[in-house]
């Protein structure tokens, strides 16, 4: 399905818990995401908190009880956690183990040695994509940063040249592929195929990076011409280390639950039968929890031991990579119970039957509303997780790869154009030594570019597929 179909999808959408006007929700709608931003941004309230508060307001602005505005909330935060929490666990401790094992090191180290000049701005969007398959956005921007402020300075390169293609790298991998918070939410809130989302995922997410990342790095470096800042010292993982994992070894590892979650994907599609037995094998063996847990099982000895960890070092390694995590579950439940009120309040029957003469396309409306959010609360995990619950009733009767595509066109509608609203904004502008001005003409630009494009390869692809 294309385009909106209201008629069709109204009986799907869940009676809400409150009997406002269209004009009473939108106010409410805007209201509480007004409440969100302004004590995440004017109060430095956690965004936790500031979810909780808004998707009450939210609540009460629409007219709804108390104890159900409550009861949708918890629920929406349970069931989030629930379908992403141990998956976002064990991408940390994966992305963990390959950070202090000095496997990421060594992928860096690889790829720059057969890199050249010309084509080093190539070489660190490559390696962006395979660091940030595993881990979160924020441990890549400080994974990757002493690489790009060393190769930087060695090559006498500007900055912009090579931390731009590095932080798109990292930015479409956070933003479209799994296992990734922002997209499993949203595989999950849609009822989207995890596998072939991440086949067309990758599709989408390499001809956007290069015109992001090395491309627009061209540009960028004109605008914004700065060296890395002297008092940056690049520290590297692995100064403590004998000896590191291989080249191959953990490339294999860290690709190996991406292979596991593709093979799922093929033999769906190759053997399209329920109750096959290899179909039910690997249905087990694709799902993203065991494809996770492998990976991690087989990272202890390919990354861990390789590195010469003992058993001590490999359980603290693990327990260290949990404690970072729970702000990022609580966000991300949180985001799920301010998504769950929206859709209880009645948000997302409203905006159906506003659209219903609007001809566009679901995909493009699902783009527009992730974007809306994204300006509004600065993150792109909270625009994910709220605009796939919002647009979750379009998805009822569309394809498996137009499901999939729903969950793409949300995630580059969640990349939009970040600004102040965004940690990642900050982090960018401090690792970098800018001002707010050429963080915007850099980061801020590259961000919106990557939306935009990934967007319209988005659309291409529903044309074909």
């Amino acid at each position: 399905m294309t385009h909106l179909s209201v008629e069709m999808l109204a009986a799907d959408v869940t009676e809400p818990i409150t009997s406002a006007g269209h004009a009473q929700l939108g106010i409410a709608v805007l209201a509480g995401i007004a409440v969100i931003v302004l004590l995440i941004t004017r109060f430095k309230l956690h965004a936790f908190l500031s979810l909780i508060i808004g998707s009450l307001v939210l609540g009460a602005v629409a007219g709804a009880p108390l104890d159900k505005a409550i009861a949708s909330f918890s629920t929406g935060l349970g069931t989030t956690v629930a379908g992403t929490g141990v998956l976002i666990a064990l991408g940390a401790v994966l992305g963990k183990l390959l950070a202090d094992s000095g496997g990421a090191d060594r992928i860096v180290d690889t790829i720059l040695a057969k890199a050249g000049g010309r084509a080093m701005p190539w070489a660190m969007v490559l390696i962006a994509g395979i660091i940030g398959l595993p881990i979160f956005f924020e441990v890549g921007i400080v994974l990757l940063i002493p690489v790009v402020l060393l190769v930087a300075k060695r090559g006498n390169f500007s900055l912009m040249r090579i931390g731009i293609p590095a932080l798109a790298g990292l930015s479409v991998m956070h933003g479209l592929i799994p296992p990734h918070p922002g997209p499993l939410a949203a595989i999950d809130a849609v009822g989207a195929n995890l596998g072939v989302t991440l086949a067309l995922g990758v599709v989408v997410a390499i001809p956007t990076a290069v015109i992001a990342g090395p491309v627009f790095s061209r540009y960028a470096a004109r605008w914004v011409d700065i060296r890395p800042p002297e008092t940056m010292v690049p520290e590297r993982a692995s100064d403590d280390l004998d000896r590191r994992p291989g080249f191959a070894v953990t490339v294999a590892t860290v690709l190996l639950p991406v292979v596991m979650m593709l093979a799922k994907a093929l033999v769906d599609v190759v053997v399209d039968n329920p109750e096959h037995t290899v179909q039910r094998a690997f249905d087990v063996i694709g799902s993203p929890l065991i494809a996770l847990l492998t990976a991690v099982i087989v990272a202890m000895f390919t990354l861990g031991r390789a590195a010469g960890f003992t058993k001590g070092r490999i359980a603290a390694t693990v327990e260290r990579s949990l404690g970072p995590i729970a702000g990022v579950l609580l966000i991300v439940g949180a985001g799920g119970g301010f998504k769950q009120t929206l859709i209880d309040a009645g948000v997302g029957r409203m905006i159906l039957e506003i659209s219903q003469g609007w001809h566009i396309s679901a995909l493009l409306l699902a783009w527009l509303i992730a974007v809306t959010i994204r300006l509004a609360t600065g993150s792109a995990t909270v625009a994910t997780i709220s605009a796939a619950g919002l647009v979750a009733p379009l998805a009822a009767d569309m394809s498996t790869t137009h499901g999939a595509l729903l969950v793409l066109a949300i995630g580059c509608g969640s990349l939009f154009f970040s600004h102040v609203n965004d940690a990642g904004f900050w982090m960018v502008k401090e690792y970098f030594g800018m001002s707010v001005g050429q963080t915007l003409k850099t980061w801020s630009v590259m961000e919106t570019l990557i939306s935009v494009v990934g967007m319209v390869c988005v659309l291409v692809l529903s044309l074909v597929v």
